[in-house]
């Protein structure tokens, strides 16, 4: 009895199967890192803290908008104010925000593609704060 050492076509079929198998798996995690976990930008931005709140129906998130100086055009061609509007997934730096609401505040953000329910539903997230100064609050009159 002499024994073959090339594979069958039905062994190549399963490997091939499992080699593309293989390659989806790990193609489908990469492109998942690449939209919900990869850091696209960070920077810093500054303004007015306006609005800073928990909610959410499964995942309670921190939702905020700070609303920077300067003026841009708005819809049906009035101008309305530059604003910022950020999530926080750390308990302490919401802490921070919550105690320095109306302040004027210098806020380190990470930008990712898109948003998770679990982190908030922006792709802008604020995970430390920089400066927090009190707003001036002298109209000029």
């Amino acid at each position: 009895m002499e024994t073959s050492s090339t594979p069958t076509p039905q062994k190549k079929r399963s490997k091939f199967f499992l080699y593309l198998i293989l390659f989806l798996v790990i193609g489908g995690l990469a492109f998942f890192y690449y939209r919900y976990y990869f850091v696209f930008g960070e920077g810093v931005k500054a303004g007015q803290l306006n609005y800073f709140v928990k909610k959410g129906y499964v995942f309670k998130t921190y939702e905020g908008r700070l609303i920077q100086s300067g003026l841009r055009p708005g819809a049906g061609g009035g101008i309305s104010s530059n604003e910022f509007r950020f999530s926080v997934t750390d308990e302490k730096v919401a802490e921070e925000l919550n105690s320095n609401a109306g302040s004027y505040l210098e806020l380190h953000y990470k930008e990712y593609f898109n948003s998770l329910p679990w982190r908030g539903t922006s792709e802008f997230v604020v995970d430390s704060v920089v400066s927090a100064k009190p707003a001036n609050t002298n109209l000029g009159f």
